[in-house]
């Protein structure tokens, strides 16, 4: 248990310098990771990717509080974007939480595949929607929101690489697009990990320690290093050249996404 403490922990810091120094959330580093340990460590083949996913989930509810904080002292959260949003936020977590529970690992594995595929190349290329002033409207809210909340529920993520582009698209100017998708990080991680919580409550198959589809440990263990690195490394972000760092990443991202989907 010690030694998939340490992995954990490495986890969690490794999430929270991608968070700090390249904006990426961390769901996108933590599920793969963690899909390959708890293979390793056992857990069923039919699990494995519930798991991910669900113990994402639960490490965004802790971290995006932090990034919440750090935003709204900028006042750079639009907190009346995020009422519009959230009701559809949440109802396309809950629907999609539901969803992922009906596919298989086999299944989730390549969805998340193609999802790195993507953020490897939006982030290769910098690829950004052009802004638009866009009349706001409720029904692209709740369109956006619910949409938004599935595909995060079925990845493990908090969202914010769909929804930045998408408040950018709408006029929402870059920085306050980042803080208002890091305010909607939140309902997202709870509303998912109550989900996943629920759902995998009567699953048989569950390893000691599990609180339905959150393995507890990891949960901890990326906690206490995840949120630290991440303070850490935004203040060393100017110092760093991010640009080679994002396209090295990115990479990274791409070899990740084609070995979900591959095996």
């Amino acid at each position: 248990m010690f030694d998939l403490l340490l992995i954990y922990l490495a986890l969690g810091v490794l999430a929270g310098t991608t968070a700090g120094l390249l904006g990426l959330g961390g769901g996108a580093v933590i599920v793969p990771v963690l899909y390959m340990v708890f293979s390793a460590q056992g857990i069923s083949a039919e699990l494995v990717m519930h798991m991910a996913i669900g113990t994402s989930l639960a490490t965004i509810v802790f971290t995006s509080i932090a990034s919440i904080y750090t935003h709204h002292q900028q006042r750079a959260v639009q907190w009346s974007l995020v009422r519009s949003l959230l009701p559809a936020i949440v109802l396309g977590v809950v629907a999609g939480s539901f969803l992922a529970d009906q596919l298989s690992s086999t299944t989730l594995r390549m969805f998340f595949g193609i999802f790195e595929l993507l953020v490897a190349a939006q982030m290769f290329f910098t690829l950004i929607p052009p802004s638009q002033q866009i009349e706001q409207k409720q029904w692209l809210y709740a369109l956006a929101g619910s949409v938004i909340g599935a595909v995060s529920a079925l990845l493990g993520i908090g969202g914010g690489s769909v929804m930045v582009p998408f408040l950018h698209w709408c006029g929402v100017n870059m920085r306050k697009a980042i803080a208002t998708a890091a305010a909607c990080g939140f309902p997202v991680g709870l509303f998912g990990a109550l989900s996943f919580i629920l759902l995998g409550q009567s699953d048989s198959h569950l390893q000691p320690w599990s609180l339905g589809y959150i393995y507890l440990p990891a949960l901890l263990g990326i906690l206490l290093t995840s949120i630290v690195s991440a303070r850490l490394s935004a203040r060393m972000a100017h110092k760093l050249p991010l640009s080679l760092l994002k396209k090295i990443f990115a990479s990274v991202l791409a070899l990740v996404g084609l070995k979900m989907i591959f095996g």
